[in-house]
């Protein structure tokens, strides 16, 4: 480090300015970007039924995929490091936001609409005649009256 760090934010973002950084970046971005990619499909097939938890991976499959995939451009196009930097803070603090603040909100008012349905199935169900159906009818009824 033979330089301020403020210059060091304006230089290139490549191997020979930054070359403990510039491959683990992009690796990593790679990698996240795919591990994400296999969460998201998972998850959504595991969850479709529940609304708030499919919202809160499209949300982070989307700013995963806009982050990490900008990483991998800006290394490929020798951008400054300042936008990489910044598209990293960015993203993350993203993400952290969407996980964190944004949906927690959300899944605890639909866990306790899951809670008030079953409460209601079983408060429904819990007689056993209710769920057996009366042989009689009208069939009965006409029978009765010849």
């Amino acid at each position: 480090m033979n330089r301020p760090p403020w210059d060091y934010l304006f230089s290139s973002f490549n191997s020979v300015n930054f070359p403990d950084l510039f491959h683990p970046t992009w690796i990593a971005a790679t990698i996240l970007l795919v591990v994400l990619a296999v969460l998201y499909n998972v998850r959504t097939r595991a969850l479709h039924r529940h609304p708030a938890y499919v919202d809160l991976w499209e949300w982070m499959w989307w700013t995963g995929l806009i982050t990490f995939s900008m990483v991998v451009i800006e290394a490929l196009f020798v951008f400054d490091f300042v936008l990489v930097l910044l598209t990293e803070v960015i993203g993350l603090a993203t993400l952290v936001w969407i996980r964190f603040v944004r949906f927690p909100p959300l899944l605890r008012m639909h866990e306790q609409r899951l809670a008030r349905e079953r409460y209601y199935t079983k408060q429904k169900f819990s007689d056993p005649e209710a769920t057996i159906r009366c042989r009689g009818g009208r069939r009965q009824q006409r029978r009765r009256r010849r």
